[in-house]
């Protein structure tokens, strides 16, 4: 799947991953992908949670060696 933006959050720990995504995804049009790196090991938590609070789509993940990525769909 394609992004439209890439937040590269590794290296960084709870909560900031998720409120740069919060703060990068309302520069984005809905519709738009957002792909957040992460390395912190909360986020795998966190990330699902704050799509499911805010209503956008988490519509992809996985992991890229020691990094997990999410794909976030803004609404």
């Amino acid at each position: 799947m394609d992004w439209d933006d890439e937040l590269d959050a590794q290296g960084l720990l709870c909560p900031l991953p998720v409120l740069k995504a919060r703060k990068r995804l309302k520069g984005l049009p809905a519709g738009a992908v957002l792909r957040v790196l992460a390395t912190d090991p909360a986020a795998v938590i966190d990330i699902p949670h704050f799509c499911s609070e805010s209503g956008h789509v988490l519509v992809g993940s996985g992991d890229i060696g020691p990094s997990q990525y999410y794909l976030i769909r803004r609404v």
